[in-house]
């Protein structure tokens, strides 16, 4: 990357996953064509490409897990599968012309905001740039979270998180342990169970399980949705409106959710026979404290005569012999961890240093919070998708993102309103009343009263990742950008800027 020692663009956007890709769409609709995205991988996709285990697939329906600016009529099932995901990025790419924004095999080591010239500098595994604003869609669910279990590395068998899949590894036959009980071992256990001679599932907690209502989109059905429009639209809408009116029970009212926890409880019974079986896998937290999984065949493998469900986290490691924590035991050939990602210790906070020479991480060790989801104090011109409090426990992420980019189109306008060499820095205060409102709303809410530990929590307790309400009061919320609420920073009069000394060094 020689050439492009001191290259300066105007917005560095990092990652390729639907947040990063949906980023450049729109900066090029605002008419910003100086920008690049920066990917550490070789490939689009982010967490949809990285996540490429059996059965991986999503629990929001597919209308509704899609770009609004660009639907896809040809959805083969109403829960689409990782491949057809990740195919519907790498169209979204191709269609929108991205490619050459691209630099793949880019990983950030490190971003420093200069303070004299207003920009970020940015060092990558291919090189080093800078930019006047940073758009980081690096994504919560990225970096593998694996516990530290004592004597792991001695196993002598195969060990991957289920993100970093080993496809080289044939499980077929073996003795294979599934440590955790989230959203994706509930896809895994199904789909290897049939393969494996034995299957044992370290479960620290139950998850309250729902059937997934999934089904082929027939093909009058696409044919439908590509001949008019409307009706594609009109089903996502529909889609996005039912869940729209589920948010008052998980934000205000939880004891609403018993008839849910109802019929999870009579869906475990049609499947689960055993009444110890049964009774390890009840929950004793209100449903919707973690997330919902959404499956059909998840109880009907663990009821399978070789599957053991270990009710205790696994806590050592002894050669092949993998003891819980409730000292059980269970010989095995190979461990898959389901054990979740760093998410409110994103690592690359780590990475990012902002004016004050304190990283990100250093500035968020007490709890993550950022002004709209977006903005930090001290971080000018940095914006962050699906940052602090966006999440959701019920709708479609994508929603969210949307939202997130209607407010970065308006931050690239304010810059351009303000003129020359300019910069945004949320305002510590406009921070702070910004997290004491979310942070109050939250104390209602399914997520903090339902008696779970999750991983919406962060090391204190504090809920730094779910969004407290409906995805139309976040759109309303991050529909502009309020100056009151930033310090406009502006160039030391000895700048001359950086088109000037960029052409110096060329000439």
């Amino acid at each position: 990357m020689g050439e492009r020692e001191h290259e300066h663009v105007r917005v560095a956007v990092v990652g390729s996953g639907f947040g990063g890709l949906g980023a450049a769409v729109r900066l090029r609709r605002e008419g910003v064509t100086d920008f690049v995205v920066l990917e550490r991988a070789s490939s689009v996709g982010g967490t949809w490409r990285d996540n490429s285990y059996p059965g991986c697939r999503c629990d929001v329906p597919s209308h509704l897990y899609s770009f609004s600016f660009a639907p896809n009529p040809d959805w083969p099932r109403t829960f689409s599968g990782q491949e057809h995901i990740r195919a519907y990025l790498e169209h979204v790419t191709d269609v929108f012309r991205l490619r050459p924004h691209i630099r793949f095999d880019s990983e950030v080591k490190r971003m420093s905001w200069n303070a004299e010239r207003l920009c970020w500098d940015i060092e990558t595994s291919s090189g080093s740039l800078s930019a006047d604003m940073v758009v980081s869609a690096t994504g919560p669910l990225s970096d593998p979270k694996i516990p530290d279990i004592p004597g792991l590395d001695s196993f002598p068998g195969e060990v991957f998180h289920s993100a970093r899949w080993d496809h080289d590894c044939d499980l077929r036959g073996k003795r294979v342990a599934m440590v955790g009980t989230g959203a994706s071992a509930a896809q895994i256990v199904p789909a290897i169970q049939p393969e494996v001679s034995r299957l044992t599932l370290f479960q620290r907690t139950p998850p309250w399980v729902m059937p997934r209502v999934d089904r082929n989109i027939s093909g009058p059905e696409r044919w439908l949705h590509r001949q008019l429009p409307f009706t594609s639209q009109l089903r996502r809408g529909l889609l996005w409106g039912i869940r729209e009116l589920q948010v008052q029970a998980f934000t205000k009212h939880p004891k609403q959710l018993g008839l849910v926890e109802e019929l999870a409880r009579r869906n475990m019974a049609r499947s689960v026979k055993d009444p110890a079986l049964r009774a390890k896998l009840t929950p004793d937290y209100r449903i919707g404290c973690k997330r919902i999984l959404l499956s059909s065949d998840y109880y009907p493998a663990l009821a399978q005569p070789n599957v053991d469900v270990v009710a205790s986290g696994l806590a050592e490691v002894r050669g092949s012999t993998l003891v819980a924590a409730d000292g059980s035991e269970a010989e095995v050939d190979a461990i898959v961890f389901g054990t979740g990602f760093h998410v409110t210790d994103m690592p690359i906070a780590e990475r990012v240093v902002g004016a004050d020479g304190r990283t990100l991480a250093e500035t968020w060790k007490g709890g993550m919070e950022a002004l709209r989801g977006a903005s930090a104090a001290g971080f000018p011109n940095w914006m962050t998708i699906i940052g602090p409090n966006t999440g959701l426990g019920n709708s479609s992420m994508i929603l969210m993102i949307e939202s997130q980019l209607n407010y970065l189109a308006d931050y690239v306008r304010q810059l351009d309103v303000l003129g020359g060499r300019v910069a945004l820095d949320a305002r510590p205060d406009a921070v702070r009343s910004w997290n004491h409102r979310v942070q109050e709303r939250m104390q209602r809410t399914v997520w903090n009263t339902g008696g779970c530990t999750s991983w919406y929590l962060d090391a204190s307790g504090r809920n730094t990742t779910i969004w407290p309400g409906t995805t139309g009061e976040f759109r309303r919320a991050t529909r502009r950008v309020d100056l009151a609420e930033y310090d406009v920073l502006r160039a030391p009069a000895a700048v001359k800027g950086i088109a000037q000394e960029k052409a110096g060094v060329e000439a």
